[in-house]
């Protein structure tokens, strides 16, 4: 049942902003899916919803930057589990090369129901397997169709893989398309999805999967054809030294000067990983404008390297966080990511590299900010009624609570949220995602992944 408006009553740790102290006992009014009010003794309105915030350690809901839902049904797989990006890659491609509109519709409602019970409100996805087998079937659309269905506020891209194995790439032929083809869905998609209101809930991406699967030409007219329509524009770029000897040997140069050379660098673009970027091209960054989605599980689980996210933020690079693919993380846990990109900073550059605070930006107004959403990503007085709600009353909390927001990185053992709220509304309520049967979903999940596996060890 939709919200008239809700009332959040005498919360224990508020944090409207990380650049700000935490309150504490403060009513929150939300109303027409923003914040109304914040003080004390605020008086509901009739019809209004009255949450207990007495346990409860209250944050901007959580922006994904980067993601794959689809490889929700590939996760954890033994052949896999120890290799490096491009082994990795080339073996999945023969069983991502099967997927349908069904398993498409439901990795997505498992990859959000797993970001919404960790606090994310708002995720792009970086799909780009568009098999022969779904030609004319709307991928794109049965993302949104889950979306909507969980409440999520979403801005997916529309990818594009356009170069196979026999043309120097990574992907089988049976997953790419030819430069028309991606062209015409692409505008096609932003015509009907794409909302430029700046609170959306839709939004749309133009996102070339990487300079390895993709040619220079597509990459120029994805480009070209973003900037016609207003939209952001996406890739992998500089994610393993594999990619940019490969990119040195296809096109004598390196990854960022390719961009620049099929226009894809500005305040417009957000790159996923970012981790090989020299000092020069980190200087080329900040000048541009240009965004970085930083994927720390992922890095680690492949073994691909460490992002410069210090170095990036001092020179004023917009750095959001995100989980990246389900099949090299291998979850969808957005708080579990923030508090390994806080910890893998401090790997790299010492106890004091990154705060608690730095890391909640990073993961909400810097995402919003990264995904073109304005008004998103604090929880201040006409900013939208994103947020996560966890309750700190626990053992996993306990003698915490001297910084019950920081708490929620640096302790824990459970990073379910007990709400989470998006555009006003509850979609995670006692801990449960609203209107979905999770053990059903995980059932049907499981069903899809064993037909995927089973049809690449019949067919290959």
């Amino acid at each position: 049942m939709k919200e008239k408006g809700i009332l959040l009553k005498n919360i224990y740790a508020l944090m409207t902003d990380p650049a700000k102290e935490a309150l504490s006992g403060v009513d929150m009014l939300i109303k027409d899916g923003k914040v109304s009010k914040i003080g004390k003794g605020l008086q509901k309105e009739e019809g209004f919803r009255v949450i207990d915030g007495s346990n409860l350690a209250v944050v901007p809901g959580f922006v994904n930057t980067h993601h794959h839902f689809y490889q929700t049904l590939t996760r954890n797989l033994p052949q896999v589990q120890n290799a490096k990006l491009f082994d990795w890659l080339v073996y999945l491609y023969e069983v991502w090369k099967y997927i349908d509109e069904e398993a498409v519709y439901y990795s997505s409602l498992l990859a959000m129901t797993e970001l919404l019970k960790t606090g994310c409100t708002c995720s792009t996805d970086h799909h780009y397997v568009f098999p022969q087998s779904c030609e004319g079937h709307d991928l794109t659309g049965a993302q949104f169709k889950a979306a909507d269905r969980l409440g999520m506020r979403f801005s997916p891209t529309r990818g594009s893989m356009s170069l196979s194995k026999k043309d120097g790439g990574l992907p089988p032929d049976t997953v790419v398309q030819s430069e028309e083809k991606i062209l015409e869905d692409s505008e096609r998609v932003i015509k009907l999805y794409h909302d430029p209101d700046p609170m959306a809930m839709h939004k749309i991406v133009l996102a070339p999967c990487s300079p390895f699967s993709v040619t220079k030409k597509c990459m120029l007219e994805s480009s070209r054809l973003a900037r016609k329509y207003g939209v952001r524009i996406h890739t992998h770029l500089c994610e393993t030294i594999d990619e940019e000897n490969q990119c040195k040997a296809m096109y004598g140069l390196r990854p960022l000067e390719l961009m620049q050379e099929c226009e894809m660098i500005g305040s417009d673009v957000f790159y996923a990983h970012g981790i090989w970027f020299n000092d020069e091209e980190l200087k080329t960054l900040a000048k541009t404008g240009s965004h970085i989605a930083h994927c720390p599980s992922s890095n680690m689980r492949l073994g691909s390297g460490i992002c410069r996210t210090r170095e990036m933020l001092d020179l004023g690079i917009n750095v959001g966080i995100a989980v990246d693919g389900s099949a090299s993380n291998d979850s969808s846990d957005m708080l579990a990511e923030m508090r390994n990109a806080l910890l893998l900073g401090r790997v790299k550059y010492g106890s004091q590299a990154l705060t608690a605070r730095d890391v909640f930006k990073m993961g909400s107004e810097n995402g919003a900010k990264m995904l073109n959403f304005g008004n998103v990503g604090r929880l201040e007085e006409g900013w939208a009624a994103d947020l996560a709600c966890f309750d700190v009353s626990g053992i996993a909390y306990a003698g915490s609570h001297s910084d019950p927001i920081a708490a929620l990185l640096f302790c824990g053992c459970d990073h379910t949220a007990k709400y989470t709220i998006v555009n006003g509304q509850v979609v995670v309520d006692d801990r449960r995602v609203v209107g979905i049967d999770e053990e059903e979903l995980a059932k049907k999940a499981n069903e899809i992944s064993a037909g995927l596996l089973e049809k690449r060890r019949i067919y290959g």
